[in-house]
């Protein structure tokens, strides 16, 4: 049983590892295809290397060409091999290479150049026959897997270190490396975001130096991809330097964009972008260029004034924007190109901060007081001549404390020496338009537009409060005034209440009054009416009887001339008097039924020369007609007689009457 156990051991176990141990020993080696293996040279008829690691002519030492995946044949006697893994770089990162052999660096080198030929570091006998030099690399390794020969090239990762471990002391200066790369954030690619408005300004720190006098590198290289000048934004070193390019500050920027940049060759620093703010010009101050020719003219004494790109302040400003200016190759200083206001005011500063060095002008006046003068100036720079005003001044805030300040002081000084206190308070207007007038000159001396100046009231230091005390008498003296006045308005305002409560109360009767005089009319015209028909009744009265007399007196005329016939018909006028008694006699008869013929006679005295009744009654009618009266007597009949003369007479008289009147 355990002879046969044996058996079985020996043949499953003890003989393929002996086999295997017998291929070990004849040179046949298995290398995995995610690995490859550094062959190393035990011994050769060639000799040994005396100042190389990588042997290039069958030398003992390490071999410059890697085993892939695969079966290969190495007797253990002459090769090892060192089986390494196959180099990884992740997406997003940057790889660098340090070489432990190759020619060594020029002394104005810090990085081996770039040998093509070497096809990333894979070929060490491409990039050592081809000049490759031993140190950090100028070339770096993007993503991707590399078949590395570890011996030769050491790649130094953010989180891992691919090398072949050949004395104590690599691990420590790869990593020291690691560190240097690390801190200039150089494992991962330059990203400048277009929303965070920056740029970035290269420091190259390999390449020729600077030419003395300059302090920064100048634009190299040309925009063509196919040129041999074209180093891709820094990102290919071997053309940078061959177009011309030297160590320091670049004068060329990166803008918008993600590169992939040996940060052992140039490290970037990301800065904002200059902003020129709307209301203000940005003039530029260039250390970098050449010396241009000066455009500021022959009047102009304080400088020159050059073109853009050379060196000096620009004649044209920068307009309102954003701009990817290299701060080490120059400055834009911010000119307002709005009013600017300045304030001589304690504690007081204006929006620009401009005025922060500035307080109150102190005075001194003609009579003894000495306040505090407040006052603002309102400024405004021309944009085009903004450059001119920062030739000769560096910038608005020297120009303010060095200039404006001593000059606007000394100004009012001399103002305030010939008025006093009170004038100076009284006349703060002429003042202030005299300055105005007066300072507008000196401010075209110096490229300035003075718009305005703004003069506050004097006050009192800190210490002396007797200006206060003038002022308050001032103010009484005021409020006196306004009162006076105030009694003088109210008193108008009685007047006008007063003529304003009349002209109410004429409202309040105006609707009786009108109504008053409506009526007052009314009648006025009624009694017109009346009048005019009055005139016209009278006119028609006057009228009729005009018309009646005329009838009238047409109807008497008839009458008469009928009269006057009847009389002479009747034999004359009392004839015609006897007839009309006769008949109204009739007519009362009738009426009152009187008998006609007597039942008894009556007769006079003796009957003789007497008159009967009827006579009598007719003697008595006629007397009564005539107004003749009749008497008693015994002279009768001689009465009589002469009743009957007067009634003929009467008669008669009436005649000649009647005549004259129808005549």
């Amino acid at each position: 049983m355990f002879t046969t156990f044996m058996i079985v051991f020996l043949g499953v176990v003890v003989l393929p590892l002996l086999s295997i141990a017998l291929l070990w020993l004849s040179g046949f080696r298995l290398i995995s295809n995610s690995r490859c293996a550094v062959v190393e040279k035990k011994w050769s008829g060639k000799g040994s290397l005396e100042d190389r690691i990588i042997a290039l002519h069958g030398e003992a030492g390490f071999q410059p060409d890697v085993l892939r995946g695969g079966i290969h044949f190495r007797t253990p006697l002459k090769y090892r091999l060192h089986s390494i893994p196959l180099v990884t770089i992740p997406q997003g990162q940057i790889g660098y290479v340090f070489a432990r052999d190759g020619v060594p660096l020029d002394p104005k080198q810090t990085l081996g150049k770039v040998v093509p030929e070497s096809r990333d570091f894979q070929s060490v006998r491409e990039f050592l026959t081809n000049g490759g030099q031993r140190g950090p690399q100028r070339g770096i390794l993007r993503e991707g897997t590399y078949a590395v020969n570890l011996a030769q090239f050491a790649v130094i990762l953010e989180d891992d270190i691919y090398y072949l471990k050949i004395n104590r002391e690599d691990r420590k200066i790869f990593e020291g490396m690691a560190d240097r790369i690390s801190a200039r954030g150089g494992f991962k690619p330059v990203v400048i975001k277009g929303r965070s408005d920056s740029i970035g300004i290269v420091t190259v720190h390999d390449g020729p130096s600077l030419e003395p006098g300059e302090i920064i590198a100048p634009l190299v290289g040309d925009n063509e991809g196919g040129s041999p000048k074209n180093h891709n934004n820094f990102q290919d070193p071997e053309n940078f330097l061959r177009a011309g390019g030297r160590r320091g500050k670049q004068y060329q920027v990166l803008v918008d964009g993600t590169y992939f940049i040996n940060r052992l060759f140039a490290t970037v620093e990301i800065i904002p972008k200059t902003v020129v703010p709307v209301g203000s010009v940005g003039v530029v101050v260039s250390y970098f260029g050449r010396k241009g020719s000066d455009t500021s003219g022959e009047d102009y004494k304080h400088g020159e004034l050059v073109t853009e790109g050379n060196k000096g302040v620009w004649k044209n400003p920068l307009m309102p924007g954003k701009y990817a200016f290299n701060i080490y190759a120059g400055k834009v200083i911010l000119v307002p190109t709005t009013n600017i206001v300045l304030k001589w005011i304690r504690n007081e500063t204006g929006n620009h901060k401009l005025d922060e060095n500035l307080s109150a002008v102190d005075l001194i006046t003609k009579d003894a007081f000495e306040p505090e003068l407040p006052l603002s100036v309102v400024i405004h720079i021309d944009y085009r001549k903004a450059p001119l005003v920062i030739q000769r001044f560096g910038d608005v805030k020297r120009l303010v404390d060095q200039t404006l300040d001593p000059m606007v002081a000394a100004y009012f000084k001399n103002i305030g020496q010939v008025r006093t206190l009170i004038e100076l308070i009284q006349e703060r207007s002429e003042i202030q338009m005299k300055a105005s007038n007066d300072m507008k000159e000196k401010f075209l001396h110096y490229d300035l537009e003075l718009e305005e100046v703004l003069i506050g009231t004097p006050s009192s230091s800190e210490n002396d409060g007797r200006i206060e005390q003038i002022l308050v008498q001032l103010r009484d003296r005021q409020i006196a005034r306004e009162q006076l006045e105030t009694y003088e308005r109210q008193e108008e305002a009685s007047l006008k209440e007063r003529e304003l409560n009349e002209a109410r109360a004429k409202a309040k009767v105006q609707e009786s009054l009108t109504e008053s005089e409506v009526s007052v009319e009314i009648e006025r015209n009624r009694g017109r009416a009346g009048y005019e028909k009055a005139r016209e009744d009278a006119k028609k009265v006057r009228a009729l009887a005009s018309s009646e007399a005329e009838k009238e007196a047409r109807i008497g005329i008839a009458k008469a001339i009928a009269i006057k016939e009847q009389v002479k018909a009747y034999g004359g006028p009392r004839y015609q008097v006897m007839q009309q008694a006769m008949e109204k006699f009739a007519r009362a008869v009738e009426t009152s039924g009187v008998d006609i013929v007597p039942r008894m006679v009556v007769t006079g005295k003796g009957g003789e020369g007497g008159f009967s009744a009827f006579e009598n009654l007719m003697l008595l009618l006629m007397s009564e007609k005539l107004g003749v009266e009749l008497v008693d007597g015994e002279e009768e009949n001689e009465e009589g007689g002469r009743i009957r003369k007067r009634i003929l007479s009467s008669m008669e008289d009436w005649d000649k009457s009647e005549k004259a009147e129808v005549s």
